[in-house]
């Protein structure tokens, strides 16, 4: 299969699915490296396909309707990320990405997707085997969540919460 050919093949994947692929999933199944699958990820972006890169693999960028979202200000460090994560999954929320505002970089962007405990935690399994750092060790624990919720009333809910805990700023 040439290259413009597994192009196609990886873009009907990812519209043919709600869940996250694995680029070594992809890899395997196209028999090619893992590279050469972001690689592909790449000139597909170029050509105007919005993919996602999360933790959990790639998709498309479907932005739900009757979806409403909100980003919120926190500061903590490492020890209290899990539970801050869980306040927000467990009463209704999704954490779609973590920004940090950087001296050099400016604003740089993590895409997280999480929306369950499960998803909280595989992503604590990586942070915790050192697989990476948080981007909020890079701003002393200060650091912005967008989150989603099927309703305004939710994301309040979801806002009192974390305040209650002191996970917001401002």
């Amino acid at each position: 299969m040439n290259s413009s050919d597994r192009r196609e093949k990886i873009k009907e994947i990812l519209k043919n699915t709600k869940e996250p692929i694995k680029g070594t999933y992809l890899a395997s199944m196209m028999d090619v490296t893992r590279q050469v699958i972001v690689q592909d990820i790449a000139i597909l972006r170029a050509e105007g396909l919005k993919v996602l890169s999360t933790p959990q693999g790639y998709l498309l960028d479907a932005t739900e309707k009757n979806r409403y979202k909100k980003v919120i200000a926190c500061k903590h460090y490492f020890d209290r990320t899990e539970e801050e994560l869980n306040i927000i999954v467990d009463n209704g929320g999704k954490v779609l990405d973590v920004i940090v505002e950087h001296p050099y970089y400016g604003e740089l962007k993590g895409l997280l997707m999480l929306s369950s405990r499960y998803d909280v935690e595989k992503f604590m399994e990586c942070i915790k085997d050192g697989k990476a750092l948080l981007l909020s060790s890079l701003t002393e624990g200060v650091h912005l969540h967008t989150i989603e919720a099927d309703s305004n009333e939710t994301l309040e809910r979801i806002e009192r919460e974390l305040r209650r805990k002191e996970f917001l700023i401002g």
